[in-house]
């Protein structure tokens, strides 16, 4: 049995303004973090054997995540499409939409569809490559949405929309 797993799917390129903002904040501040381990590197480095240097070993792992991490930012800005108007028609679900659903109970959940960059399912932020926000996508207010769970299936219907 191989190792090999098929490459995962593209995410879609669009994010929100404030979802693109926050993501070049933490490119400047990776930035600015990496000069205080570079540092702390070289201060390490100057200690004597570094095989058995607890201090540098560590420093070293910490510069290469922030380096993947400036580098996967370096490459991800640039592809991204910021959108940041509001579509035509306010009653249907779009990108960037706060939906307000309602379950078969009465209990109320509301969503925002976003960019895969910006998920936040505490703060109810879901990724456009989700299932529930594509099911969501054109859907009108008063709509009912239809989600399957494995072997269940679980009913919404659309309360609020807005933008």
């Amino acid at each position: 049995m191989s190792r090999w797993r098929p490459p995962r799917p593209k995410s879609s390129p669009y994010i929100t303004l404030e979802g693109y903002k926050t993501l070049e904040t933490e490119m400047n501040q990776l930035w600015e973090r990496r000069k205080h381990v570079t540092a702390a590197v070289t201060a390490a480095a100057a200690e004597g054997d570094r095989s058995e240097n607890a201090e540098y070993i560590y420093r070293k792992k910490e510069l290469r995540e922030i380096d993947r991490r400036i580098h996967y930012l370096q490459k991800r800005l640039p592809s991204l499409t910021v959108v940041s108007e509001k579509p035509g028609n306010l009653n249907q679900v779009f990108f960037g939409a706060w939906v307000t659903l309602e379950d078969e109970a009465g209990k109320e959940i509301t969503y925002r569809i976003v960019g895969a960059d910006e998920i936040d399912t505490s703060g109810g932020l879901i990724s456009l490559d989700s299932p529930m926000a594509r099911a969501l996508l054109k859907k009108m207010l008063d709509d009912e949405v239809v989600i399957a769970l494995g072997d269940q299936q679980q009913r919404y219907y659309i309360v609020a929309i807005h933008y």
